[in-house]
């Protein structure tokens, strides 16, 4: 283990064990055996070992939403996504409470949430959402971030599980629909498509000026 290791490693037990406020760059070098200016020189300061330590915390929650890949049905996809996202919030909190418990985001963060954009995205491509995908995205984060804090704040055995699965469906209930896309009545759902075709790559063959007209009108229908 080299130092860098060594330096995460105290400071992830430190978290584990004491919090966030645990992890002072003080305690963290006398932990790992070295000298504080050793961890300057590595991270640049303590937001930048926390950084690090939030990666490391959440390297197997990213492999393991990698490794899901993707199955013809995305709004399963999402509940998979959903269960793993609590799963780890309930099993690691001190991670968890770094990564979402405050304002800042951390790049180990920013990946898990472009992973639950690229969700809302394919439920939107096949004509099942109802909102536009921001507004899907932050609204499954915010619910899903609601349960874990929520639970972490109540004494285990205090604990209502069914919370879990409950929340889940209501949030799917609030921004899909079972409604072909090629239902003439849908057609919010169908703009909702189209803004995300209009976004893939290749780009559709239009000048930036009417990209911007067209997502313009389907953002207005898709209301």
């Amino acid at each position: 283990m080299d130092t860098r290791e060594r330096l995460v490693k105290a400071a992830a037990e430190l978290l584990i064990e004491g919090g966030k406020e645990a992890v002072s760059t003080r305690a963290v070098a006398s932990a790992a055996g070295v000298q504080a200016p050793t961890l300057y020189r590595l991270f640049g300061d303590k937001d930048g070992l926390l950084d690090a330590v939030a990666a490391y915390g959440f390297s197997d929650y990213l492999a393991t939403k990698h490794a899901m890949g993707a199955s013809d049905n995305p709004v399963d996809d999402l509940r998979r996504g959903w269960e793993l996202h609590i799963g780890f919030g309930l099993a690691r909190p001190a991670f968890y409470l770094l990564m979402y418990g405050e304002p800042r985001k951390r790049e180990a963060r920013l990946e898990a949430d472009a992973m639950l954009r690229e969700i809302i995205s394919r439920i939107a491509a096949v004509g099942r959402l109802t909102v536009p995908v921001t507004q899907a995205a932050q609204f499954v984060h915010a619910a899903g971030m609601g349960v874990v804090l929520s639970l972490i704040a109540t004494p285990e055995p205090e604990r209502d599980l069914e919370l879990i699965t409950f929340s889940r469906e209501q949030v799917i209930r609030a921004i899909t629909t079972d409604v072909s896309p090629d239902e003439p009545t849908d057609i919010p759902s169908r703009a909702i498509a189209l803004r995300v075709a209009l976004e893939e790559d290749p780009p559709l063959m239009l000048s930036p000026a009417e990209r911007a007209l067209l997502a313009e009108w389907l953002n207005r229908v898709a209301k």
